[in-house]
C-alpha cells in the first residue's frame, strides 16, 4: 500500500501541467500515474501543435491568451512559430461571423487578428484557390508548438520541484467513503490519496464512473494526412482554415525528428469526417485519404499534387464534451477534480488548465481566470457554452 496526497491520472500534456502548476505552487506530494511505458503515446503524441486565439467565447480566448504567453515566456523550447492561424470564409454569412469574431477578440485583448479581403489571403497563402473565397481572418501571433517539448517541460520541472511519476500503472477505479476520494486501485496495488485529477483525454468517463460520476466526455477518431510536395511550400505558410467545411493544412513538423522536413515540403492537412462515430479507435483509415484529397483538389492544386507519406499518417482521438469545451474543477465528490474535453484544444491550454486546476485545488477557486464557465455542473443546469470554431 501506497500513500500520497494529489493522484494525477494520466501523464500527458494537461496531467503534466497540472503537476508543474501545483508544484510550482509549492505542493510536494504529487504522483502523476501514466499507464504507457513513456509520456506522450496518447493524443498529446498525435496532436497537430496548433496554437490560437480566435475562438468564439471569452473563456476559450482568454484561456489561448493566457498560453499563449506562457509558452513564450516559460524558459523551456516549445519550439513555438507565430506563423498564423488564417480562417477563409466562401459566402457572406461565414464572412459576417469571422467579422463578428474578430471585433469581439480585439475587445477581450487578441491584439494581433485582423479582418482580411481576398487579395490579402492571396498573398498570405499564394497555393489556394480563392474563386469563391469572400474574406476572412488572420491572427499573426496564432501558429505551431511542440506538444511533446511542452509535456517534457512541465513534466521536468514538475519532478525537479518534488513531484513523482510511476509508468506502467493503469487504474481501474476511484474510491470513495462518504463522498470523499479515499484511495485508487490500479494494476500496481492500491494508492491511498486525499486529491485525484482526472486527465485520461478521450478515457475520462470511464474512470470518473468508478466514482460515481457521469462526466460527458466522449471519444471520437480524427484522422491526419502527411504528404510531401516536389516543390518547396510557401515561406511563412501558416494553418488554413475553411470555416464552412473544417478542412485544414498546415506545414508538418516531425516533433521526433526534427531533421526529417527541413527542407519545407512536407503538409498535413485533414477535416473532420461528419460520419466519424463515438469511437477509441486510433486505426488509420486509408479511405480517408482519398476523402480529404477530393476536398484538397478543389481548395488547393498544390495540395493535391503531393505524394503520401504513409507511415506518418495518423489518427488520434478527440475528447469532446456536448458544448466542446473543457470541464475544469472539482465536483460533489470531495477531493476529485477534473481536466478533461478540451475538443482538440487540449495542447494549446495546458498551461491556462494546469494554472486554473492548481488555483482550484489549493485555494477553492482559480483567481488568475475565472473558469467557473467550465464547471462539471453547467451541463445539469443547462449552461452549455457556444462555440463553432473549433476543427
Amino acid at each position: 500500500m501506497k500513500k500520497t496526497e494529489i493522484v494525477i491520472i494520466g501523464g500527458g500534456v494537461v496531467g503534466a501541467s497540472v503537476a508543474y502548476h501545483l508544484t510550482m505552487r509549492g505542493a510536494k506530494d504529487v504522483l502523476i500515474l501514466e499507464r504507457g511505458t513513456a509520456q506522450g503515446s496518447g493524443s498529446t503524441g498525435k496532436a497537430t501543435g496548433g496554437v490560437r486565439a480566435q475562438f468564439e467565447t471569452e473563456i476559450n480566448i482568454k484561456m489561448s491568451l493566457y498560453s499563449l504567453d506562457f509558452l513564450v515566456n516559460c524558459g523551456f523550447d516549445c519550439a513555438y512559430e507565430p506563423r498564423g492561424y488564417l480562417f477563409f470564409a466562401t459566402d457572406e454569412k461565414q464572412f459576417d461571423y469571422v467579422r463578428r469574431n474578430v471585433e469581439f477578440q480585439k475587445k477581450i485583448g487578441v491584439k494581433d487578428v485582423e479582418v482580411v479581403d481576398k487579395k490579402e489571403i492571396e498573398k498570405i497563402c499564394p497555393i489556394l484557390n480563392t474563386e469563391d473565397i469572400v474574406g476572412g481572418s488572420f491572427g499573426a501571433n496564432d501558429g505551431f508548438v511542440n506538444p511533446l517539448a511542452i509535456m517534457r517541460g512541465f513534466t521536468e520541472q514538475a519532478l525537479e520541484n518534488g513531484a513523482k511519476i510511476q509508468f506502467e500503472t493503469q487504474v481501474s477505479a476511484i474510491e470513495t467513503e462518504g463522498g470523499k476520494v479515499v484511495a485508487v486501485a490500479t494494476n500496481k496495488g492500491r494508492i491511498e490519496c486525499e486529491k485525484v485529477v482526472i486527465a485520461t483525454g478521450a478515457w475520462a468517463r470511464e474512470i470518473a464512473n468508478t466514482a460515481g460520476i457521469d462526466l460527458p466526455v466522449s471519444p471520437q477518431k480524427r484522422q491526419i494526412v502527411w504528404a510531401k510536395s516536389e516543390k518547396t511550400l510557401p515561406e511563412n505558410l501558416p494553418m488554413v482554415i475553411d470555416i464552412g467545411s473544417g478542412f485544414h493544412f498546415r506545414p508538418a513538423r516531425d516533433f521526433v525528428d526534427h531533421a526529417a522536413n527541413s527542407d519545407n515540403t512536407e503538409v498535413l492537412f485533414a477535416y473532420p469526417d461528419p460520419d466519424e462515430r463515438e469511437s477509441t479507435d486510433t486505426d488509420f483509415d486509408e479511405s480517408f485519404i482519398g476523402r480529404v484529397y477530393e476536398k484538397a483538389k478543389h481548395r488547393s492544386p498544390f495540395l493535391f499534387d503531393t505524394k503520401i507519406i504513409r507511415e506518418k499518417c495518423r489518427a488520434g482521438l478527440y475528447e469532446n464534451t456536448p458544448d466542446h469545451h473543457a470541464i475544469l474543477g472539482g465536483c460533489d465528490v470531495e477531493g476529485l477534480y477534473f481536466a478533461n474535453g478540451f475538443s482538440g484544444h487540449g495542447v494549446m491550454h495546458s498551461p491556462a488548465t494546469g494554472k486554473a486546476l492548481s488555483e482550484i485545488i489549493l485555494d477553492g477557486k482559480a483567481s488568475f481566470l475565472d473558469v467557473s464557465c467550465l464547471s462539471f455542473d453547467r451541463f445539469a443546469k443547462g449552461e452549455l457554452l457556444h462555440e463553432t470554431a473549433f476543427i
